[in-house]
């Protein structure tokens, strides 16, 4: 196994959920983390089909463990009405309880008990840098995806295919989450050319001919069953008219490389270029989540064009991705418009394939990927 940087509580002392999308090594994570746990999975159809029928055994089966076992629910999405009863136990008995799901959608619709605030949230990412130490290699992240057992596989298109096919029957089919497929599927391979831009969902709407309503509410199931996250624009105190439509960005870049046909990416390329901004946001996102060391993540875009690609904690870092080996003043653009607009910016920082970390006249960090992910992995890039 991978070691991963999401640090859970090694005896925790508050129940917790555990979200991440398909195959991120949930658990996985789990199991080696927490073995001596009572373990209740409800991909076992026996259990998935008595818990349904009767969520009240679930009472009777954890009153007959020890008091000090911690319970792990695996899959708790497919059966929200369990989560009234995990309230109970652990208002009326003190039990701690781990809960891992794929998607919380189904929990929200159905109306079920999310455990008002009883219970911790961490959130499993696909791999990053840090987890893979000497494994790292960029190109083949941004061509493999983030998933562990994509990244690892010598041939990964297969198994790529196979997760969006899965994907479709599982979460939106069998969930019920949309009435019809063939339209959402038709939804998925127009909303992949959206990755990393600014959202539009009339333009997304006349892809795939349904109403721009509709295609706010799949964008929505994507953010539910965390296989997309929105970005917000930066929009305080602006002295001119910025963006505000979000961005969107998918949680695995091969996903995108699939369904947008993109073929083998290469450094120097258009499409190398949008896939490396994916994985900066990719590895901001997790080691916000993993490290906490910052919170807000927005971008900022005039409506001119000018635009940073992330700003970080209300303007006290800015950072531009580029898939160049040579970044450029032309490059440098939006981050020297964005110091006159916002002279408070601490540091500005452009990532890049650059060979070597230099410092422009007017302080801008250009920054190697290599020592990007060192320096944000080891929480002083941002110090």
């Amino acid at each position: 196994m991978l070691p991963r940087c999401l640090n859970l509580p090694e005896r925790p002392k508050h129940s917790f959920f555990l979200w991440g999308s398909r195959q991120t090594g949930k658990t996985t994570l789990l199991r080696s983390t927490y073995p001596g746990a009572h373990w209740i999975d409800l991909l076992d159809t026996d259990k998935l089909i008595r818990l349904t029928q009767r969520p009240a055994r679930l009472r009777e089966e954890v009153d007959a463990l020890p008091r000090d076992r911690l319970v792990v629910i695996d899959e708790v999405q497919k059966v929200p009405a369990l989560l009234d009863e995990i309230h109970w136990l652990i208002e009326n008995r003190r039990r701690i309880f781990v809960l891992c799901g794929s998607s919380a959608r189904r929990v929200r619709r159905s109306h079920a008990n999310l455990l008002g605030g009883r219970a911790l949230r961490y959130e499993l990412f696909g791999m990053v840098s840090a987890e893979l130490q000497s494994q790292f290699n960029l190109v083949r992240m941004l061509n493999h995806g983030y998933l562990p057992r994509h990244y690892l596989e010598d041939s990964p298109e297969p198994l790529i295919r196979a997760y969006v096919q899965d994907y479709l029957k599982e979460e939106i089919l069998a969930e019920g989450i949309s009435r019809n497929l063939p339209v959402f599927s038709s939804f998925l391979n127009s909303a992949v050319l959206s990755d990393t831009a600014v959202l539009s969902y009339a333009t997304v709407a006349r892809d795939c001919g349904v109403s721009a309503h509709t295609v706010r509410g799949y964008f929505e199931i994507l953010v539910d069953t965390l296989l997309g996250r929105y970005l917000p624009a930066y929009a305080k105190r602006p002295k001119r008219r910025t963006i505000q439509a979000p961005k969107f960005y998918f949680a695995d870049v091969a996903m995108v490389n699939l369904l947008a046909r993109r073929g083998k990416l290469e450094p120097g390329s258009e499409l190398f270029g949008k896939a490396f901004e994916n994985w900066v946001c990719h590895e901001l996102a997790a080691c916000a989540e993993y490290r906490r060391q910052f919170h807000d993540l927005s971008y900022w875009r005039l409506t001119t064009g000018m635009e940073v690609d992330y700003i970080i904690d209300d303007m006290a870092y800015a950072v531009e991705a580029k898939a160049s080996r040579s970044v450029n003043s032309d490059h440098l653009k939006g981050l020297r418009e964005l110091a006159r607009e916002h002279p408070r910016v601490k540091k500005r920082f452009v990532i890049s394939l650059d060979p070597q970390p230099r410092v422009t006249e007017d302080g801008i960090e250009i920054l190697p990927y290599s020592v990007f992910t060192k320096r944000l992995w080891d929480g002083d890039l941002f110090a």
